[in-house]
């Protein structure tokens, strides 16, 4: 199952990234460029149901250990926050929104699915802390959940560009917004590719 959630976040952050190119959107135009987020969005959402109810990750209960813990409400947590980009995308397909109806079912649910992964990276940091080390640049998945840290960052500082000036109509910063989701998609990207497993055995390290 890991490789089938990894190749889901390969290709989603692969979407991502393309659709945030400068020059992307003018080349497609808009509505193909929504529509890249959005499928993007859903190959995103498919990784994280994999993660949370396929991946055989057990609920945690009084018996669980703490990693268990951590690591269950990460991928919960990280699966909510797709289902709140698969709304902000899907929505963003819409023509004619006016400034705050952008703001309100567009921006808004992109905020709080970006806050979403932010709180699911630190709990993946706390879960991969407690079974490998705080500093092990060796451990594939110690580079993995720092490498989705601060992709979860660049995500965040995304959405503060993203937002929609009602006098205008304008984003705040559009280049920040396509930057932040650009490296955030790299980084989302890399850290699935070194979660892949390696020949027919899945090692850590």
């Amino acid at each position: 199952m890991i490789a089938r959630e990894a190749w889901g976040f390969v290709i989603g952050s692969l979407l991502f990234g393309i659709a945030a190119v400068p020059g992307y959107a003018e080349w497609v135009g808009v509505d193909a460029d929504n529509i890249t987020y959005f499928v993007g969005s859903l190959f995103f959402t498919g990784a994280g149901f994999i993660a949370l109810r396929l991946s055989g990750r057990p609920v945690p209960s009084t018996e669980s250990e703490n990693v268990e813990h951590f690591d269950w409400w990460a991928a919960l947590v990280q699966f909510v926050g797709t289902l709140l980009f698969n709304a902000s995308t899907g929505i963003a397909m819409v023509s004619g929104l006016t400034a705050l109806q952008s703001d309100k079912w567009v921006w808004r649910p992109d905020v709080f699915g970006s806050f979403a992964f932010l709180v699911a990276s630190g709990l993946a940091v706390v879960a991969t802390t407690e079974t490998d080390k705080l500093w092990d640049p060796e451990a594939r998945n110690w580079r993995s959940t720092w490498l989705n840290m601060v992709g979860s960052i660049a995500f965040g500082i995304s959405a503060v560009g993203a937002f929609v000036r009602p006098a205008t109509g304008e984003l705040a910063n559009a280049a920040l917004a396509n930057l932040g989701t650009f490296v955030g998609a790299v980084c989302f990207l890399v850290a699935a590719l070194l979660m892949r497993p390696l020949g027919r055995v899945i090692n850590n390290h």
